[in-house]
């Protein structure tokens, strides 16, 4: 039993260095002097920077040259993106909790096909629904600025919908009995009872949508006009795109303040997205 045990912790610590490989590599390449980061003349590229005791002004050189780019503004499109994500957040949150409990907790008519219909928008790809969406967002007024990318969050998720049904589904009906008797209606029961007990599905859903609109890159490609409005993802684009040959300390340093702030909100929210996942399976058992 104990060798068996030693073999998984071993195979996970493997896979778990596999993942995080890239993210290792990425993070040393841009802590380095941009002659270290191609082969030397003997064909040996260095892992670690050369003296490491340098490390820190080398970090400091890279990731302000990137800061103070002339061109690519990032701290402006690290406002953008997070004015868009937060809002996004918000409205995934707040509208697929309400259209999850509707679809769970309230008997209507039409209720199993309306959330088979709803699921079925779910297998419908971007792409098919771009040129669409373009027009309307169009006719409204709306290209070139920031509402087609957090208003649609407002009106609920799919996927965030179907996981918060199936939570709440998990959750005893007697709560909502003891409710009404005490004189709540569904309103008082979905905010006073539902939700503190689904914090962990919420975080769940939260911090999905989170990584989703933080890495966008197709919504504010096709929608934003302005470059002074641009993400995170397209300033990325944009710092590769602006020289033909790339410095990649630099560009590694570019990449890692973009990922950064999801890497945080994953280890801030690591334990309640691991609570939700689980709490969701052991429901679904």
């Amino acid at each position: 039993m104990n060798a068996r045990r030693t073999l998984s912790w071993l195979l996970l610590v493997a896979f778990a260095f596999a993942f995080a490989l890239p993210l290792i590599w990425m993070f040393l390449t841009s802590v380095k002097p941009g002659e270290q980061t191609v082969l030397a003349g003997d064909g040996v590229l260095s892992v670690l920077p050369s003296p490491i005791s340098k490390t820190p002004a080398y970090a400091a050189e890279n990731f302000g040259k990137v800061l103070r780019d002339p061109v690519v503004d990032f701290p402006l499109y690290l406002r953008n993106t997070l004015v868009v994500t937060i809002l996004t957040v918000m409205g995934t949150v707040v509208s697929s909790a309400i259209v999850a409990y509707g679809f769970a907790r309230v008997q209507w008519r039409g209720r199993n096909v309306a959330f088979g219909v709803m699921l079925a928008t779910m297998m419908i790809p971007f792409p098919v629904i771009m040129g669409p969406l373009y027009v309307l967002f169009k006719e409204l007024g709306w290209i070139g600025t920031f509402k087609p990318l957090w208003v649609p969050a407002w009106f609920g998720h799919a996927f965030s919908v179907f996981l918060l049904r199936q939570f709440f589904l998990g959750i005893p009906r007697e709560l909502n009995d003891a409710a009404k008797i005490d004189g709540c209606n569904h309103w008082q029961t979905f905010t006073r009872v539902i939700l503190p007990i689904s914090k962990p599905a919420l975080t769940v859903v939260a911090l999905l949508q989170f990584v989703f609109a933080w890495n966008d890159f197709l919504g504010p490609l096709i929608f934003l006009t302005d470059r002074n409005q641009y993400t995170l993802a397209l300033g990325l684009q944009l710092y590769q795109s602006q020289t033909g040959n790339t410095p990649w300390n630099l560009l590694m340093a570019a990449t890692t303040i973009v990922i950064l702030p999801v890497v945080i909100m994953f280890l801030i929210a690591q334990r309640a997205l691991i609570e939700g996942i689980a709490t969701q399976g052991m429901r679904e058992a």
